[in-house]
């Protein structure tokens, strides 16, 4: 396991200390500091004020009751949070995720990988997460209203278009913006417009910004692959999940020629050697919101194998870009990808390869793009809809497209250069954890101990 410099440990000790029982939120503090001994080693100025320490905790944790009544007429009981980590570099920024999983320790892992995440954009954006331990899978449209508007009743209080802007995340849709939107506005009885986003186009949303965390992974994957002169263009390629992120990866990387042969969902994975059929996958998720088994019997074609029967990344492939959730790629997958031959993993979700997998690609020369550099589209697109929000302007889908693939080369250059400059060519774990942390940490300098 990388070692934390000397200078660095206390601070990772202080962290799993004063956060108990937060493994995910350890994890991605610990991945960070690994790669600041490089920084420190140069700056150790970075040191003063304890302005590593400052990043570690967030600005301000919110945790509330959400009661809402199901169906039935019973009352049900859920725990909202938002955890706003830090606003050097704008308004607090990030999503809301609804899933039994929530809990604040992982909303805690999602906020700190934001900061860093948020500032490789290059956009005035700070980082924050939020969420819920509802799960709207099986609920009705009625049921996920009323548990929207009692969740939005409580956070309205924190957020602003200068303050805190939440985004969609795993469970939280157009359905789920729309409601929460829907009460911010008869809370506040101000239509404004930007305090979320992921909105529906005729409601202040923006072109791209569904298409934006699956495009921009296969742009930052696609620029990895071109510094080695390879590209898409015929390579099998394996996308986990089949949810917003994963549906727009396949239908990028199929645009540039790459064969994806197998997605999943929380039920098991489907394989099709022919290429998937993105529209059947759409009508399958998006419309009927069916699980991926489905496919298989209404095409006629490929295999699906249950969950706990098998592992997606079983599958041979030559890229491989899991999009589905947190740890999902172990070092055991990731020996299998290596020995399958993989070349390049993109992630589309967050932290979803465990250290041991990063670690196993790493050693075995596999381009490894992060999840906080690799899926930032989502978020940038994000900055995209405000700034069209506080204009009262709308942009094009190719317009705004270009700006997220330009954003996301820069991402990718900027990572790049930053590992040549700290001394680890190649390694685009260092360099997006040291580039996002001298974008945020210059400001927290500039305003003092706050």
């Amino acid at each position: 396991m990388p070692q934390i410099d000397d200078k660095l440990a206390p601070i990772y000790e202080q962290v799993v200390r004063r956060n108990a029982g937060e493994p995910e939120f350890h994890q991605a503090v610990r991945e960070v500091l690994e790669s600041l001994g490089r920084v420190v080693a140069k700056r150790p100025d970075y040191l003063e004020d304890a302005l590593i320490e400052r990043l570690c905790e967030p600005e301000r944790q919110i945790i509330f009751r959400v009661p809402w009544t199901d169906d039935k007429g019973q009352v049900q009981i859920n725990r909202g949070f938002r955890v706003q980590f830090s606003s050097a570099m704008g308004p607090y920024k990030g999503g809301l995720r609804f899933h039994p999983s929530v809990n604040v320790g992982i909303i805690k892992f999602l906020g700190f990988e934001q900061i860093f995440k948020n500032a490789l954009t290059g956009l005035p954006i700070g980082g924050g997460k939020g969420g819920s331990d509802f799960d709207p899978k099986g609920r009705s449209d009625g049921e996920v209203m009323r548990f929207c508007q009692s969740f939005m009743t409580e956070l309205y209080r924190h957020l602003g278009e200068y303050t805190d802007v939440p985004a969609g995340d795993i469970g939280v849709g157009g359905r789920e913006i729309g409601y929460m939107f829907g009460q911010y506005k008869r809370l506040t009885n101000r239509y404004e417009a930007g305090v979320l986003t992921g909105k529906g186009l005729f409601y202040g949303g923006s072109l791209a910004r569904t298409e934006a965390t699956g495009y921009g992974n296969t742009y930052f994957t696609r620029a990895m692959l071109q510094t080695g002169g390879e590209d898409f263009d015929g390579k099998t390629t394996v996308v986990s999940g089949s949810g917003n992120v994963a549906i727009y990866t396949i239908e990028k990387v199929q645009s540039y020629g790459g064969k994806v042969i197998a997605c999943s969902d929380s039920s098991g994975y489907i394989v099709d050697e022919n290429g998937l059929d993105l529209d059947l996958i759409k009508e399958i998720k998006e419309v009927r919101r069916g699980r991926i088994g489905e496919y298989v019997r209404l095409k006629g074609q490929g295999y699906f194998v249950k969950s706990g029967e098998g592992s997606i990344w079983d599958v041979p492939c030559q890229v491989a870009m899991p999009s589905a959730t947190q740890n999902e790629l172990t070092g055991k997958d990731a020996a299998k990808l290596v020995k399958n031959g993989v070349q390049a993993v993109g992630e589309g979700a967050n932290m979803p390869s465990t250290p041991e997998a990063i670690r196993t690609f790493q050693q075995a020369g596999v381009k490894f793009g992060p999840g906080k550099a690799a899926n930032a589209g989502g978020v940038a697109t994000s900055a995209l809809e405000m700034q069209q929000n506080a204009s009262r302007d709308r942009w094009s889908f190719e317009q705004t497209e270009a700006r997220l693939a330009t954003i996301m080369r820069d991402i990718h250059d900027s990572c790049y250069e930053t590992a040549e400059e700290f001394g680890a060519p190649g390694d685009y774990v260092i360099g997006a954890n040291i580039a996002g942390f001298i974008r945020v940490a210059e400001p927290m300098r500039a305003f003092g101990v706050i």
